[in-house]
């Protein structure tokens, strides 16, 4: 059955490494009681390396990691390793890297390690529990140099290492141009391929004060708002989606490793964008995990305007969206 939950940035900051937390009980015990079953923990290698010595991780930050998986083991809760500032690349300042993942062979090298380290690390512990999503959102073809071809070969030198450790292990690769573009060419590699829900970006990403394409956008609507040159609503999720939809149908699963709605945005609009998103996703049968927990996008405290909230675990819970995203999983069939 497809996967549902949220993401916890536990171990990572955009721009800079400093101590990390350690998991929010309360928050997978609210996970538990509503049957909610994936943790996307996304990592930035600046907590555990020093001075791009990347091959002399630290021991003591890397034990955060066993202890954020057993604490989701407690609950059967699937904990998904992700990767999210790997060496030489990272969606948001990429500037602080040394290195370039797409050109640099240490980059490369170093990517490969850390999995190849992640692989011995919980090798033994089943994929029913534990996948390991190997990059958030590589970029844009072009962009830092880097193209499908060397995308590919490099998903596919990291796949081949890890399954030479731990050939059963459950691995998830995100679709390029920040997560939005589906890979067919990697349709053979028995992965699980990772989009993105945040189109249409002027509801998703309104005022979103890191990325310099929210500057001037106009107070978000939905539907039928504009947006790249389209007019969106639900047929237009749906379209936008259809490349997915395709490599699914050759036999890839497909998860949706992030969405969500930045903090700016008019709860009600946010609401109907979400409904329309939620809808699609249960058309196709797949699972998804809110950008975050807790937080500006989160279900948790987010501060959209007009949002009533309900106290859960000492959490103030958006109810509306917590209702809507139990109603759209996708039901077991009884037998």
């Amino acid at each position: 059955m497809p996967r549902y939950g949220f993401n916890f940035q536990w171990m990572y900051t955009g721009e800079y490494s400093t101590e990390p937390l350690e998991a929010d009980e309360k928050a997978l015990d609210f996970m538990q009681q509503f049957g909610f079953d994936f943790a996307r923990i996304p990592i930035n290698y600046f907590y555990f390396t020093r001075d791009f010595d990347y091959f002399n991780p630290d021991e003591r930050v890397l034990a955060y990691l066993d202890r954020y998986l057993e604490a989701c083991q407690k609950r059967g809760i699937h904990m998904s390793l992700n990767l999210h500032r790997a060496p030489g690349y990272c969606i948001n300042y990429n500037d602080l890297e040394k290195h370039n993942l797409w050109q640099d062979q240490i980059a490369q090298d170093a990517f490969v390690f850390l999995w190849e380290h992640f692989a011995e690390r919980f090798n033994g512990v089943p994929s029913s529990q534990l996948s390991f999503d190997l990059l958030n959102e590589p970029p844009e073809i072009g962009q830092y140099g880097m193209t499908r071809d060397i995308h590919e070969n490099l998903m596919r030198r990291t796949v081949a290492a890890i399954r030479a450790i731990d050939p059963q292990r459950e691995i998830v690769i995100d679709g390029l141009g920040g997560g939005n573009i589906a890979m067919p060419e990697l349709a053979d590699l028995g992965v699980i391929h990772s989009g993105r829900g945040y189109q249409p970006m002027t509801v998703s990403h309104y005022r979103a004060e890191w990325w310099d394409g929210s500057k001037g956008m106009p107070m978000p609507t939905y539907p039928d708002c504009e947006w790249y040159g389209r007019v969106w609503n639900i047929d237009t999720l749906r379209e936008y989606y259809k490349p997915w939809q395709a490599i699914r149908e050759s036999g890839v699963q497909v998860h949706i490793g992030e969405f969500g709605c930045y903090r700016y945005t008019p709860n009600d609009v946010a609401l109907r964008w979400f409904r329309d998103l939620f809808q699609v996703y249960q058309e196709l049968g797949w699972g998804f995990a809110l950008w975050e927990f807790k937080g500006n996008f989160g279900i948790a405290e987010h501060g959209r305007p007009g949002v009533v909230y309900e106290d859960f675990h000492g959490y103030k819970v958006d109810r509306e969206l917590l209702d809507l995203m139990l109603e759209s999983r996708v039901q077991p069939v009884e037998a």
